[in-house]
């Protein structure tokens, strides 16, 4: 295993332990790995790169199959193939309850501490280049998605995400299956073919009046 890896699965090591919000101070990521502080400033100049790549390869981890590269299946198809494998990652039922509640006291109902803050928008940054990366390879085939407009709908699409994730967790009167796949081909369309809503580069709702 080289440098770098030990760090990462040192700094894994404690995120596992201590959760998401862990601290990942040099010491104590360099004690872990037995390395030393100066070697993993080498490798991971700060606090932030350092948990950025962790939470890169959690997602990895988590979603190894994953694929937007297969053509044999539609641009619109895949897409919707892998925001649905990131929303089943929160889980139904009491596993989504069980999310929530996670991310409610992790992020929301405690104090918000820089290390909470750096946490958040680790899991935020990835989750944005990730979905940028499977619209940037779907802009290769689909000439309905300009480039310019890739950051903007991957942010669409997060929040998308979210509040599905949050519906799986609430009482539902039936099966949320429908609605799910009806929202997420909807959100996929927008994202493939953008319109963007009155708002949008300085234009507002009264501006088109």
């Amino acid at each position: 295993m080289t440098t770098r890896e030990r760090i990462l699965a040192a700094a894994a090591g404690i995120i596992g332990e201590d959760g998401v919000t862990a601290r990942l101070s040099v010491r104590a990521v360099a004690a872990r790995a037995e390395v030393s502080t100066g070697s993993l400033r080498h490798h991971f100049p700060t606090q932030q790169v350092l948990r950025d790549e962790v939470m890169s390869r959690v997602y990895d981890w988590m979603l190894p199959d994953i694929s937007i590269d297969d053509t044999t299946v539609p641009p619109r198809d895949r897409l919707v193939h892998c925001l649905r494998q990131v929303l089943d990652m929160s889980g139904t039922g009491s596993e989504a309850r069980h999310s929530m509640v996670l991310l409610m006291e992790n992020f929301v109902t405690v104090e918000q501490t820089e290390a909470m803050r750096e946490a958040y928008l680790a899991m935020q940054r990835d989750g944005q280049r990730r979905m940028e990366g499977w619209l940037g390879t779907l802009a290769e085939e689909v000439d309905t998605l300009p480039v310019a407009d890739i950051p903007r709908s991957a942010r669409h699409l997060g929040t998308v995400l979210n509040g599905l994730a949050l519906e799986r967790a609430l009482p539902a009167e039936d099966s949320l299956a429908q609605r799910e796949s009806e929202a997420l081909y909807a959100a996929a369309d927008m994202a493939l073919a953008p319109q963007w809503m009155p708002g949008a580069d300085g234009v507002t709702g009264s501006d088109t009046k």
